[in-house]
């Protein structure tokens, strides 16, 4: 009985020493950004997210070889969908921001300024709308995207300018420089839009084309606008939703439940961990502004009020655009600025007013 154990233990651990070794399906996958990786989205999709898909397929039946492509190295900056559509990328950071008409649902942050300054709120509230209202989702999924999360967005903007500002009268005839969505925030006060870039705002302030820029502290003082427009006024134009991860829809719905649960999952800790590094470099753009002798000052309450007062309606305008082509672009407005009251942010203006 004894000799009979032994050799079966015997023949059973030659059998498990000679079985072949199952190993995990190892997929290819190109993630995308136009941006070089300087830029925290990007550096937090190199450094968080893929790592989390990584780690949350560890014991799984798969495993991904990636390969980056940012920095224009596979698609410039807005140029990410069309990367995809042609099968040049299956993952990728889209910009919301760059396609007003495609995404024009996913805008709603820049047509309701003076928002909240709250980068983790903004973020936040707009990715949850995602699954409230399926006609913002419908919206990536007519591109052939799938909207995975991780929505990411830029820090409370404010107001650069090479004269003292302390209210809205400051601004009668002024030439502003600011992003295009952004130079509705200066109709009807007196001042002048002019459309610009990151590229353009420096050399515009120098040569006198612009006397000013609306912009966010991060890229203010990596450009070092504060040289040519020390006034800095944090006038707290709010928060905005600038886009997401997202993956090729076609090639998406083809993979195992358990590689799309990893990829919608990990865009979690790419959200949490982006929310962290922009806090902390905000704290270091206000601080290397100062030091470069900016100087910074609040715009009162007062004076923010008179100046959200003081716009046209671009909100209602905006969201009955948008109903009339058949989008909710009502829902969408009144949805986010309800989410923003139940947190309990003091609007100057309620944008979802008639």
């Amino acid at each position: 009985m004894s000799f009979a154990r032994t050799l079966a233990g015997c023949t059973l651990a030659a059998t498990l020493a000679h079985a072949p070794v199952l190993q995990a399906e190892e997929l290819d996958v190109t993630a995308v950004a136009g941006h070089p990786s300087v830029f925290l989205w990007v550096k937090t999709m190199s450094e968080s997210y893929l790592p989390a898909v990584d780690k949350a397929l560890e014991g799984t039946d798969y495993s991904i070889s990636w390969t980056e492509a940012y920095g224009g190295t596979l698609a410039k900056v807005g140029g990410e969908m069309e990367a995809m559509e042609d099968g040049l990328a299956q993952v990728g950071i889209v910009s919301s921001l760059f396609e007003p008409s495609l995404l024009s649902l996913q805008n709603v942050t820049y047509v309701t300024p003076f928002g909240s300054p709250d980068v983790d709120l903004v973020l936040s509230t707009v990715d949850g709308m995602h699954e409230e209202i399926p006609a913002m989702r419908g919206l990536w999924e007519e591109l052939d995207l799938e909207y995975l999360g991780g929505g990411f967005g830029l820090e409370d903007y404010l107001l650069m300018t090479t004269f003292p500002v302390t209210g809205i009268d400051d601004l009668q005839g002024r030439k502003i420089n600011a992003p295009g969505p952004a130079v509705t925030w200066l109709k009807d006060t007196g001042a002048v839009g002019v459309s610009g870039n990151l590229t353009t705002y420096y050399n515009d302030i120098q040569t006198g084309v612009a006397e000013g820029v609306i912009v966010f502290p991060t890229a203010a003082a990596a450009a070092k606008l504060h040289e040519v427009a020390p006034y800095v006024t944090r006038v707290h134009f709010g928060a905005q939703f600038a886009g997401g991860i997202v993956a090729k829809k076609s090639w998406f719905d083809d993979l195992d439940p358990v590689v799309q649960d990893a990829l919608r999952d990990a865009a979690e800790v790419f959200a949490a961990d982006y929310r962290k590094g922009l806090e902390v470099r905000v704290g270091d753009a206000f601080a290397a502004m100062e030091a470069g002798g900016a100087q910074i000052s609040e715009l009162s309450e007062a004076e923010r009020s008179r100046w959200a007062t003081a716009l046209p309606n671009i909100a209602m305008d905006w969201a009955r655009d948008l109903d009339g082509k058949g989008l909710p672009g009502t829902e969408v407005l009144t949805t986010y600025i309800d989410h923003l009251k139940e947190a309990g942010v003091a609007l100057p203006r309620d944008w979802s007013a008639q």
